[in-house]
């Protein structure tokens, strides 16, 4: 076989292996998504159980990035703190060492090639006349299956490369040869946007002989710190949480890379020392065991002091937009469920801000207002715009109810909103005395609603605002009549009685949007141990 040939055959096999991974964490995560993410909610309740819940659903998803766009999600609608994020986001690190056990125990040492081969066809039929949840079971299996295709194609063409061909062109084993292939393991997990398959490249290549261990512990290094990248890139234009995230995964990353950069020459040592000429003749396995050792450690050093490393990275990128619309983030958007949670909480904030405004609009006597119209305005536009970009059918269950229903509460939020624009009736409303009634009513439920919005109590805040709104229809009735008898004594002229059914009908009007409001807040809120429920009876389905 030609140099050209092996060339070809090597990158098919990683085009194959990389085509499988794609299939597999897809089909898993339209699989195990969900409830991955109840687990990461019912289990995070420290930087330490994150890790461990990082680690295992990383591993079961294949993929790190749908653990960390879900934890990002869960920190911006308030149900996990940024240090319990920060426990995922390092144990997810360990998550994705499960890719190479399996290439190095069932793709070199159990030679299941053969047999896995009609793993594909078998997946493919799976899915193509299965229904509901096994067509992605049968995804799940047909990219496994070729993920080992591509294992096999690789181990082809580095077989190929024994005599020198790749090895000529590597940086000799010496500390500046190793920082060069740290720099050739970035680069390639770059351009591939895996470090799994940068692994697997990796581990057959040692496999091969083509490259010695040192060799090979460096290029792995390298790729741990590549997969940072698009960590990085995702915080530009990011939120705050989604740029804290970022930088903690590219700062963790490169502590734990240049730790594993000095562990490489102890860690050959102590294989030499107890088990002399094992590390040669089982040097994949050894390279993975490097991998997930110097995952592990680092894990393990950094978790004692979680809560002071989110402090720094919360001094680092402050808070800068809206706090209203702080937890609105674009990343989540990859993940319409948790994107729904995070933009319900952010509705939560600005339905009891809108409320308060109108509070402070009644008062006798103005107190600091404790938000802007135009504040509101932009909260409520941004909301909005979020809203529009998540995307979801209606054979979604459960999401799309509740994306239907945040989309009925932010238009009622709206019509309240533009209800505060009318001045006029606003001083009436606040100096009248015909309206002190209805005010006084609407006025003394307020900050009830917000007590029982803010403890999340939507059940509550809906019978409440629903009672209010119906006390002020009965109270409206009695004053409408009493004004227009007013009317026909010659005791009110018909101008300031146009005014007062006006203003009548905005407190009216208002009463009603905040009670249609919390009716779908109520509609669309789930608490943290609802979601769990509702992931966990959707998984046995």
């Amino acid at each position: 076989m030609n140099t050209l040939n092996i060339v070809i055959t090597a990158a098919g096999g990683l085009g194959i292996f990389l085509l499988g991974l794609v299939i597999m964490t897809g089909a898993l995560r339209a699989l195990a998504g969900e409830a991955i993410h109840a687990a990461l909610m019912r289990f995070t309740h420290s930087p330490t159980s994150g890790a461990i819940t990082g680690a295992v659903s990383t591993a079961i998803l294949q993929s790190s990035s749908a653990t960390t766009v879900a934890a990002i999600g869960f920190v911006g609608a308030g149900l996990l703190s940024f240090s319990q994020a920060l426990g995922i986001i390092f144990g997810a690190n360990v998550g994705t060492t499960v890719t190479g056990w399996l290439v190095t125990l069932v793709g070199f040492k159990l030679k299941l090639t053969t047999v896995l081969l009609p793993m594909v066809l078998m997946g493919v039929l799976i899915h193509l006349f299965a229904k509901g949840r096994w067509r992605h079971l049968g995804l799940a299996i047909a990219g496994f299956g070729l993920i080992f295709v591509g294992i096999s194609m690789l181990q082809e063409g580095m077989r190929g490369l024994e005599t020198g061909v790749i090895d000529y062109h590597l940086p000799d084993d010496n500390i500046l040869g190793k920082l060069q292939l740290v720099g050739i393991g970035i680069l390639f997990t770059i351009i591939t946007q895996s470090s799994s398959a940068g692994v697997a490249t990796t581990l057959t290549a040692l496999y091969a002989g083509t490259i010695n261990f040192h060799q090979a512990a460096a290029l792995v290094i390298g790729m741990d710190i590549g997969t940072t990248f698009t960590a990085a890139l995702a915080t530009v234009g990011g939120s705050v949480a989604t740029r804290r995230t970022g930088l903690s995964h590219v700062f963790y990353n490169l502590m734990t890379g240049l730790g594993a950069f000095l562990f490489i020459t102890p860690y050959v040592w102590v294989w030499e020392t107890y088990a002399p000429g094992a590390l040669l003749q089982n040097s994949e396995l050894a390279l993975v065991a490097f991998h997930t050792s110097f995952n592990t450690l680092g894990v393990i050093l950094v978790l004692p002091f979680a809560r002071a490393f989110a402090n720094m990275m919360e001094r680092l990128i402050p808070e800068q937009r809206i706090a209203l619309t702080r937890g609105l983030d674009a990343s989540l958007l990859k993940e319409p469920g948790v994107a729904i949670t995070a933009t319900h909480s952010v509705l939560r904030q600005e339905s009891t801000a809108l409320i308060r405004y109108l509070k402070w609009m009644l008062e006798e006597e103005f107190q600091d207002r404790p938000f802007r119209m135009a504040e509101l305005e932009q909260a409520l536009q941004e909301t909005q715009v979020y809203i529009d970009d998540i995307h979801l059918s209606q054979d979604k269950g459960r999401d799309w109810e509740r994306l239907y229903a945040i989309t009925h509460a932010l238009d009622h939020m709206h019509r309240l909103h533009n209800r505060f624009r009318d001045e006029e009736r606003r001083a009436i409303a606040k100096n009248s005395e015909h309206m002190m009634e209805l005010k006084q009513l609407l006025d003394s439920r307020l900050i009830d609603l917000v007590n029982e919005i803010e403890a999340g109590d939507w059940g509550l805040a809906s019978q409440r605002a629903e009672e209010m709104a119906r006390d002020m229809d009965l109270e409206a009735d009695g004053l409408r009549d009493r004004i227009m008898a007013m009317v026909a004594s010659d005791e009110m002229d018909v101008p300031l009685a146009n005014d007062s059914l006006k203003t009548l009908r905005w407190l009216n009007r208002i009463g009603t949007h905040i009670a249609r409001m919390l009716y779908y807040l109520h509609q669309a809120s789930e608490t943290r141990e609802q979601v769990q429920t509702k992931l966990q009876a959707e998984t046995v389905a």
